[in-house]
């Protein structure tokens, strides 16, 4: 995968970007395919390349190939992974057995050492080191040491704002919370996705069906549940607000979900389980849209809100149960009348 942005460089005689937005940029390590082009039978140029992923370790070097299976990346609580010394390695020639059918670690005992010192060596170079084969707890930034981006209880987006990493949005995980927004719905009903955040594989969404207000829970792919408003929005600035009671304390606890149109309540209904500590590795948070993947099966389509989205505001915590700074109804009556 390296090598894939060298070569597109490359291919369009293209230097390789020393700053981006005044960002210094670390050095590109792939190796342009382009040489390959022309002449299928080219020696490779790429010769050696590591892999690591939750101690799952491999090494390619000239055609040969070791690699040793530490834990299911995928297991993220129960699995019992042995120590890293403990750990079997196999090898393989891929020059004549590209499928890695013939294990030759038994056969061939020094060139798998030699594969192993190379491993260690591209693992010291590339920061893989030391080796860590933890799950949940690199996933959450507080408990892995890594900088959390966003600080407090409260976040207020706006509209057009979209492909928010996970990372960059206040997180509602685990606890009480509630979304608010400040909506403007078009003569003829509204449609669309308010506010979403995550994928297919897990996340949330605020929007509207058919006029109506509808909210999303994806649990991890696994299960959807959802919760619908009973009477329509009309026209006009409109304030809608979702509300989740947690049932914690713990991780991946359920909750009662409440929906509120201009201060009152319109829907209700329960989510048995929550995500508790991510949602997706690559699916994003968007605003008066959804792009890529998506939480809900029963959006319009196409699924962008057909009024105006003006902010939407996370609180979490005790922040969820203070709407007080919040526009209420009357307010939104007078803001509405003075913006015509």
């Amino acid at each position: 995968m390296i090598d894939v942005a060298p070569t597109v460089l490359d291919a369009a005689g293209l230097t390789e970007p020393k700053f981006v937005h005044g960002v210094q940029q670390t050095p590109m390590q792939g190796v342009s395919m382009r040489y390959a082009f022309d002449d299928a039978t080219a020696a490779e140029r790429h010769e050696t390349q590591y892999f690591e992923m939750f101690g799952n370790r491999g090494i390619y070097h000239k055609g040969w190939t070791a690699v040793t299976r530490h834990k299911t990346p995928w297991l993220l609580v129960g699995e019992q992974a042995p120590a890293f010394d403990d750990d079997v390695w196999e090898l393989y020639d891929t020059g004549v057995d590209w499928t890695q059918f013939k294990d030759l670690a038994a056969e061939e005992p020094e060139r798998l050492h030699e594969l192993q010192r190379l491993f260690l060596i591209a693992a010291a170079r590339n920061n893989v080191l030391p080796l860590d084969d933890r799950v949940i707890e690199r996933i959450l930034s507080e408990v892995a040491g890594r900088l959390t981006l966003i600080q407090g209880n409260r976040q207020r987006l706006f509209g057009g704002m979209g492909r928010l990493t996970e990372s960059s949005v206040v997180s509602i995980k685990n606890k009480s919370h509630a979304v608010t927004a400040e909506i403007v719905v078009p003569e003829g009903g509204a449609q669309g996705v308010i506010i979403a955040q995550g994928g297919s594989i897990g996340g949330w969404a605020l929007y509207v069906v058919d006029g109506r207000l509808r909210y999303c829970y994806n649990l991890l792919g696994v299960q959807r549940f959802y919760v619908g408003s009973d009477r329509e929005i009309t026209a006009g600035t409109r304030q809608v607000r979702m509300e989740f009671a947690y049932d914690g304390p713990g991780l991946g606890k359920g909750g009662t979900v409440t929906l509120h149109l201009d201060g009152q309540q319109v829907g209700e209904g329960l989510v048995a389980a929550t995500a508790a500590m991510v949602f997706s590795a690559d699916d994003t948070c968007d605003v008066g849209k959804e792009g890529g993947a998506l939480v809900a099966e029963d959006y319009p389509t196409p699924n962008a809100f057909n009024g105006e989205v003006h902010w939407v505001e996370i609180d979490v915590g005790e922040a969820a149960e203070d709407a007080d700074h919040l526009l209420d109804p009357d307010e939104l009556l007078r803001v509405a009348m003075a913006r015509q």
